[in-house]
């Protein structure tokens, strides 16, 4: 009797990380999207996770788009006085 291969696990177990690949890059594509279209979404992530928030920020930076955190401490600033 041969011996059973690994070829079937091996092949589920590159699916099942792939499929997670996949789901990542979605989830972090619908962050960016609400963090992009919100600013009290980004209000609400600068209060729990402000390092998201400076990933996010960064990131448009080196893309080009500048002024987005200065606008949006001028609001805030404007709306908690």
């Amino acid at each position: 009797m041969a011996p059973k291969t690994m070829e079937p696990f091996a092949r589920k177990v590159f699916r099942g990380i792939l499929l997670f690949e996949v789901a990542g890059v979605f989830a972090a594509y619908a962050l960016f999207h609400k963090m992009n279209s919100s600013r009290d979404f980004r209000s609400t992530v600068n209060g729990t996770f402000p390092s998201v928030l400076e990933v996010y920020y960064k990131s448009n930076e080196w893309a080009g788009v500048y002024g987005i955190r200065e606008a949006d401490q001028e609001a805030w600033s404007s709306r908690t006085a």
